[in-house]
Formats: structure tokens, C-alpha cells, sequence
């Protein structure tokens, strides 16, 4: 419970409908990049832009003395209270597809209090898929409870989800299906609710990865070093980039899907 008197419900109400919001004042500018260029940056800075200040206006209106990712140097002390109360937010998730008109794409939110993880929303507008967890509630899609049903094996129906330019470090003979959705928080998301048996990355942000590794841990799963070593996110709380490459997967599937790839500087 916050000195402002909030407790988890309240915070949980409000960041679901503010990350909804948002996805409305997103669709503003959905698919609206210029047609005679195949990136239009200056659509995709102007909706990050906007987005951003979207929130914190939000944000700031309700809890005046909550603190924002990025905003400040980062705070590494303890404190008390609401001062403690860290929101991470990142506007757009996929903008690649944002920009060119393609749904899948969306808005991250988590909420740590004194550097633990409260609260974890990825929200995608255009399909209307808002995934969210707490750590002791468990991990939900739509008001509706999801979880990782972990066979033990892999076939020619499992699915890995990677990033765009793998093939230009890695090689893979993974038995089933490779696809690159264009978006990291919908891989990861997608894996805590069992649509895929494992999301392979590289070069990701800490606010990539805030919301959607505590969904993925509600659910069942973890991220890991593709060498299996743990990954810790509050270890790079500081860095603008994670060192990779990095695997979200169901417990106990990391070596297993791990031994389906290889780096090119090893064959």
C-alpha cells in the first residue's frame, strides 16, 4: 500500500486503462507512414513522442510523485512509500509494423516498486490483445487466466520465434516452424501463453523486456542466456542494451531448444 493510499487493484485499474488509452491515441497515427519510403521515422518519432507524454500527463494527474524509466538518472537506493513506485514504459513495440499498417504492435508497462516487479501489461490495439501479471496472481490475457503447457518435446508443429537478422550469426535446425513477428513483447507474450515453445533474441532494451518477462515468469517461463546461464533484468537497470543473445522459453525447454542452434563462429 502507497502513502496515497493505492493499493495493488487501484494501481493494476489504472495502468490497464491507461495503456489502453494510449492504444487509442496510438491508432491515431497507425499505418499512416509515408508510402514512398519503407521506414517513415519521422511518423514513428512524433507517435513516441506523443505516447510519451500521453502517459506521463496520465500518470502524473493520478500519482503526482510515482517516477518514470529514463526521466532521471536511475534511483538505486531504497526509499519508502510512493517515492518508490518506478513505472517503465515503452510507447511502441513493432514499429516497423506500426508504421507500415501491420497489427502487430504494441505498448509496454511496468510498474516496480523499489526495483521489484509489481505489475506487467503488453497491450497490441489493432488485435485487441491486452496480456497482463503480477508475480503472486498469476499471468492473464483479456480477464482470462493463461499459462505455459510444456509438452517436453519438440516437432515439426513447434514454433520458435526469432529476430529478423538471425540468420547472420546463428544456424538453426530446429524441427518445427521459424517466424519473426517484428515485435519482442508479442514473442514473449505469445510463449507464456503456450502459442510457441520458445522466442530467441538479440540487442533488446530493458524496456523491451520489463513488462513481458514478468508475464512470462507468471505464466511459467524465464529468460535465459542462449548459453543457459540466468538472465537477471534488474542486473541492467542501468545499461541501454542487453547483451545477448537471450531465449524465453518454458522452464526446463532452454536446452532443449538450445540445441537446435548453433553460432556461425563455432561451425
Amino acid at each position: 500500500m502507497s502513502q496515497d493510499g493505492a493499493g495493488i487493484g487501484e494501481l493494476r485499474e489504472f495502468a490497464l486503462d491507461a495503456i489502453r488509452q494510449a492504444g487509442r491515441e496510438a491508432l491515431r497515427y497507425y499505418g499512416k507512414g509515408r508510402k514512398d519510403v519503407k521506414f517513415d521515422e519521422d511518423l514513428v518519432t512524433e507517435a513516441e513522442l506523443h505516447l510519451t507524454r500521453f502517459f506521463h500527463d496520465t500518470l502524473y494527474a493520478r500519482f503526482p510523485e510515482h517516477e518514470v524509466f529514463g526521466d532521471a538518472p536511475p534511483r538505486t537506493d531504497y526509499v519508502h512509500g510512493h517515492k518508490g513506485y518506478l513505472w517503465v514504459y515503452d510507447a511502441l513495440d513493432g514499429v516497423a509494423n506500426f508504421q507500415a499498417g501491420i497489427p502487430l504492435w504494441g505498448t509496454s508497462l511496468a510498474l516496480l516498486e523499489n526495483f521489484w516487479p509489481v505489475l506487467g501489461i503488453f497491450h497490441m490495439p489493432v488485435t485487441g490483445e491486452c496480456f497482463y501479471a503480477e508475480p503472486d496472481r498469476g499471468a492473464f490475457l483479456n480477464d482470462t487466466s493463461i499459462g505455459i503447457a510444456y509438452s517436453g518435446e519438440i516437432n515439426n508443429e513447434s514454433l520458435l520465434f526469432t529476430y529478423s537478422r538471425m540468420h547472420e550469426h546463428f544456424r538453426s535446425n530446429f524441427p518445427g516452424k521459424i517466424r519473426n513477428l517484428g515485435c519482442t513483447a508479442a514473442h514473449i507474450s505469445y510463449v507464456a501463453m503456450g502459442r510457441a515453445e520458445g522466442a530467441f533474441m538479440r540487442s533488446v532494451s530493458y524496456q523491451d523486456l520489463a513488462a513481458a518477462q514478468i508475464i512470462l515468469q507468471a505464466a511459467g517461463g524465464s529468460l535465459r542466456f542462449l548459453d543457459g546461464r540466468p538472465f537477471h533484468l534488474n542486473e541492467y537497470f542501468e545499461a541501454k542494451r542487453v547483451d545477448g543473445p537471450l531465449l524465453a522459453a518454458p522452464e526446463g525447454a532452454h536446452a532443449l531448444i538450445r540445441g537446435y542452434v548453433r553460432e556461425l563462429s563455432d561451425l
